[in-house]
């Protein structure tokens, strides 16, 4: 599988209760259906990239899905409990794809969020 952002290989990454893929370059992760809640217990060892490169690698939101035949365009979606979060979905297999440091910015919630949202600027 190849990562939907900078097109290098991704690593299948298995854990026992789901696998997520994870981008050798970029280190952005690539999670099938659910399995983004299944793992967020092990966040910390699945999201090993620099949060620093995922900002700069987020500002690319017009990708494809790297697991549907016919390169299906993943739309930008926004995490409901924390705005500041954007992901990618495809609205056929239900895929994610997380830039380096979001997801685990998204497993752990914390009072900091909350304060972060609440006085961030509206995007438009």
């Amino acid at each position: 599988m190849q990562c939907p952002k900078c097109h290098s290989v991704m690593e299948l990454i298995v854990e026992p209760e789901a696998s997520a893929h994870r981008c050798t370059q970029c280190k952005g992760l690539w999670f099938e259906m659910m399995a983004h809640e299944t793992l967020k217990h092990r966040a910390e060892e699945i999201d090993t990239g620099d949060p620093a490169q995922g900002e700069a690698c987020n500002k690319v939101d017009r990708i494809k899905c790297p697991v549907c035949i016919g390169s299906r365009d993943l739309i930008r979606m926004v995490d409901p409990q924390q705005p500041h979060i954007w992901f990618e979905s495809c609205k056929n297999c239900y895929g994610r794809f997380y830039d380096a440091g979001e997801y685990q910015d998204f497993a752990e919630i914390e009072f900091a969020d909350l304060i972060r949202d609440w006085n961030a600027p509206e995007r438009s």
